[in-house]
Formats: structure tokens, sequence, C-alpha cells
């Protein structure tokens, strides 16, 4: 069973393009400065967050797909990469796990079943879901206590946010009674525009969600770090977005301390 010590977070929202993968990566990294373990576990066929580490998914004989349809024993699959953080990394084979997984009785609790084989590694594990609402993300709703929305901080950004939360109030009914919302997590903000202030105060009171602080500055600088296969917290170690997420990972930790979960 998963220990009660492990938080374990889904990173979600079906619209890409909104600094998901990014997210999951600098957070995780973060974390790991912080001296927690971490565990990153890539859910998107694309697996943009295991090539944003420094693996090339085309190598990759074992992925999380053998781990959801096959039942292999996730720590045969799990990487350690130069993040500091650990890896259950993606191949474009997830593709097919999602059709796999439609037919199977009791689909949604595949990554909860996943996870708990891990027992108590982890201080943290972060999902990364896909830019879908199917069954992978219900799958890791269904395995998660809280989740992250990332969001650009643009009008038609969080149109999708509605149809998301549905999915979560689903997901709380059916699978997971006790999954939290912690909040929205402003992405590829700039703070000199009026529309972007604009839009966070909106989001906060259109659907009632916490902001998760700081807002994440866009920068290119995030451009530049996925070709390194690194994060930005190694690739640029003091620019303004390594400085933010820094900032949003003692604010998750506090938070998960002040849950009594830590």
């Amino acid at each position: 069973m998963m220990d009660p010590m492990t938080t374990t977070l889904a990173v979600a929202n079906q619209k890409g393009g909104v600094a998901k993968t990014t997210s999951v990566a600098s957070i995780g990294a973060a974390l790991a400065e912080l001296g927690q373990q971490v565990l990153l576990v890539d859910l998107d066929p694309q697996a943009c967050l295991t090539f944003s580490l420094g693996i090339d998914p085309e190598d990759l004989e074992l992925s999380v797909h053998h781990v959801l349809t096959k039942g292999l024993d996730p720590a045969e699959v799990v990487l350690s990469t130069d993040d500091g953080v650990d890896l259950l990394p993606a191949t474009i084979e997830l593709a097919r796990a999602e059709a796999d997984l439609l037919t199977r009785t009791g689909r949604e609790h595949v990554v909860k079943g996943a996870l708990e084989e891990l027992g108590d590694a982890y201080d943290w594990v972060l999902l990364d879901c896909p830019p879908s609402l199917g069954v992978l993300t219900v799958a890791a709703l269904t395995a998660a206590e809280g989740v992250v929305i990332p969001l650009q901080c643009e009008t038609l950004s969080h149109r999708g946010v509605g149809q998301l939360l549905d999915t979560v109030h689903d997901v709380r009914r059916f699978t997971n009674r006790d999954l939290a919302v912690w909040g929205v997590l402003p992405t590829l903000y700039d703070g000199r525009t009026t529309h972007a202030r604009t839009v966070l105060e909106t989001i906060s009171e259109t659907y009632e969600l916490d902001v998760i602080e700081p807002p994440i500055p866009k920068t290119i600088k995030f451009a530049e770090a996925p070709a390194a296969g690194r994060s930005i917290l190694a690739t640029s170690r003091s620019s303004k977005g390594a400085r933010a997420y820094r900032e949003v990972a003692e604010n998750l930790v506090s938070r998960a301390r002040g849950r009594g979960t830590k």
C-alpha cells in the first residue's frame, strides 16, 4: 500500500501548451533540491517528460505501458535522472494502453495499483497527465490525493478548466472520494500585461479555486531546457523561472505538511 507519507499529485489540463510537462519536471527537480525523494510518472504517449529529462523514448524497451497493461513491477522500469528525480518513463506505446484499458475491469485503478507496489520509496509522486480527459487521466486522478492545474494566463486557456473539474467531480463520486483540487498554477505569466493579471483574478473567482503562488513567468529559458535533457533548475539556475518553481515547491511542501500528510 502507498505509504501515507507519500504525497501524490496529478498535474492535469486537457489543453496542451500550458507548460504542464515543464511544471512537472521543474517542480520535481525543486522538490529534490529540498531533499525530497521524488518519482515523476510520464502518462503522456507523446513522452515529452521522458524526453525532457534526457531519455530518448525510442531507446527504451520497457515503459509505463508495460506496468499498466502487462502488470510489470514498476521498480523494474523506474529510471534515475540527472535532475535527482526518478522517472517512470513513457513511449508512444502508451497510446495503445488507452485502448487496451478501455475494456478492462478496474481500469481506473491501474495507476494506483502500480504506485502501491512501490511502497514508501518516495515522499512525492507527480503524475504528468496526457492532454485529454481519457482513461489515463482518470486513472491518474484516481491514484492522486490532489490535482494541480497548470494554466496559461490567457482567456481561452481556462475554458477547459470547467470540463476538467467535471471529471474531478466524477472521480470523487466513483473512484476517489478524497481527491482534492490543490489549485491552479499560473504559467507563461507576463505580469506586465493587465490582461494576464485580470485572467488570474477571474480564474480564482469563477471556479473558486486557490491560485498556487507564485505565477511562473514567461521566459525563453524554458524552451532551452528540454533540449539539454535537464530541467530549468539545472540549465538556468538563477533565472526567474527557476526561482518561481523553487518557491512553488516550497509552498507545496508546506501545504502537504499542513494537511498532516508529511
